[in-house]
């Protein structure tokens, strides 16, 4: 059985077993496909599309793909309305970097299953700068194995922003780092750099601060490159491993 399908739900967990209580590896959102290798009770096996990424997903969450071209969420939340006027909002919401089909267009509406949503939901992203939607994540609380506005982990941030512009990576620190080839030395970091640790990683800002969704903290937070790198090794005792360049 190798099938795609979906993601009907807002969000939905990958998860590492097929248990609910099981670890949440990583998640997907509204519109994402999921291959199907394995039927198992309530869940399917199989990977994400975008990153392959293997657990098992709830199958209540998913419906089969009806293989429509998909455009991605630019918003950070666009709201679902009954009908292509104003006055039809619901109170419901899909999420930045959730992917939708166009079924019907009318005015700036467009049609995306029973519901409608904005037509300036998915304005394209035309840059190279994965840090443009950075704002969207501030204070968003640390989730393990979250990929979303609502909870996302260090690695999580680093692939959620990248997707934004279309570019795909891993979903894991430790794949991350080996991902990306171009190396970069410390007093040479600047905006967009990756810096990794075993098990970590943090997006530099500019030569003195970074951002990273932060277990500590447990929020997406700002913080000077230079005390994060003494507090992790002061705490952890863990040393930087590499700094990479994602994007030329």
């Amino acid at each position: 059985m190798i099938t795609n399908f979906f993601c009907k739900k807002q969000i939905s967990n990958i998860f590492k077993t097929p248990n609910k209580t099981s670890e949440r590896v990583s998640q997907l959102l509204f519109g994402e496909d999921f291959v199907v290798l394995k039927n198992n009770k309530d869940f399917y096996y199989g990977y994400s599309a975008f990153d392959k990424y293997y657990g098992y997903v709830l199958k209540k969450n998913f419906q089969e793909n009806n293989n429509k071209k998909k455009y991605r969420i630019t918003k950070q939340k666009s709201f679902l309305f009954t009908g292509p006027t104003d006055n039809q909002i619901t109170k419901k919401y899909i999420l930045f970097n959730s992917l939708v089909p166009i079924i019907e267009k009318n005015n700036n509406f467009i049609k995306i299953n029973k519901y409608w949503i904005k037509k300036n939901s998915i304005n394209k992203i035309n840059s190279n700068n994965f840090l443009k939607t950075l704002p969207f994540f501030f204070k968003t609380k640390y989730l393990w194995g979250g990929n979303s506005i609502k909870g996302i982990d260090c690695s999580g941030l680093v692939q959620e922003l990248l997707k934004s512009i279309n570019h795909k990576c891993p979903r894991d620190s430790k794949d991350q780092i080996n991902f990306f080839k171009k190396k970069i030395a410390l007093s040479k970091i600047k905006k967009g750099d990756l810096i990794f640790w075993t098990g970590h990683v943090a997006i530099a800002l500019n030569k003195k601060n970074l951002v990273h969704a932060y277990g500590p903290k447990k929020k997406v937070i700002i913080m000077p490159i230079k005390k994060t790198i003494e507090n992790l090794l002061l705490k952890n005792n863990l040393k930087i491993l590499a700094i990479k360049r994602p994007i030329s």
